[in-house]
């Protein structure tokens, strides 16, 4: 009998850094630090040290999930470019999952999720198939259960078991989910003039 897939999940989309390893129900460990700022250079130390924990090896995955978002835009950008950098050195599929899947799994149908997001809005999408993430002002009204991420323990290591189930999958490169536009804006100088 062929044993369950090695996947490594990891996010960074919120003020965290945080990944899991998981071997099919079974979450092998967990590391989290919360952190607004340096998830770049903590990332990869921190994956290293969880595998190094584990007894695993980078060899040894199968899949690595990534959380794509929505969140930090920064945050978002480092795990996913780490998540298909590793995917193509070690020849693996690398399975995005936002937080809206990685908050609802386990959960039946139907519920809304409602993620943070700055200035007292919040991030929403719904369990209704065609439903399509969005930015709201103030509090969530819904008529379903509404779902908020878990603390990241849990997160990344739903992030983990979705990209488990989806490794199969037709393969799509994870790309981040930016339901906003970013907050920065062209500068109002004009660019300088380059000597020749």
């Amino acid at each position: 009998m062929p044993s369950e897939p090695l996947v490594l999940g990891f996010d960074t989309s919120a003020a965290h850094c945080a990944a899991a390893l998981v071997s099919g129900d079974q979450v092998i460990g967990h590391h989290v630090k919360e952190m607004s700022r340096g998830q770049a250079e903590y990332l990869m130390p921190m994956l290293e040290g969880l595998l190094a924990e584990a007894g695993k090896d980078w060899k040894d995955l199968n899949a690595i999930g990534v959380g794509i978002g929505p969140g930090n835009f920064t945050g978002i950008r480092i795990s996913v470019s780490a998540a298909r950098g590793l995917a193509l050195a070690l020849d693996i599929p690398a399975v995005g999952v936002s937080t809206f899947e990685a908050t609802a799994f386990g959960h039946a149908a139907p519920w809304c999720v409602a993620v943070a997001a700055p200035r007292d809005r919040a991030y929403v999408q719904t369990s209704d198939p065609s439903s399509v993430p969005e930015l709201v002002e103030g509090p969530v009204m819904s008529d379903m259960p509404t779902l908020s991420p878990p603390a990241a323990p849990v997160l990344v290591a739903n992030i983990a078991h979705i990209a488990a189930l989806k490794r199969a999958a037709q393969y799509v490169r994870p790309a981040p989910l930016y339901v906003r536009a970013a907050d920065a804006a062209p500068p109002r100088d004009p660019a300088p003039k380059i000597l020749p």
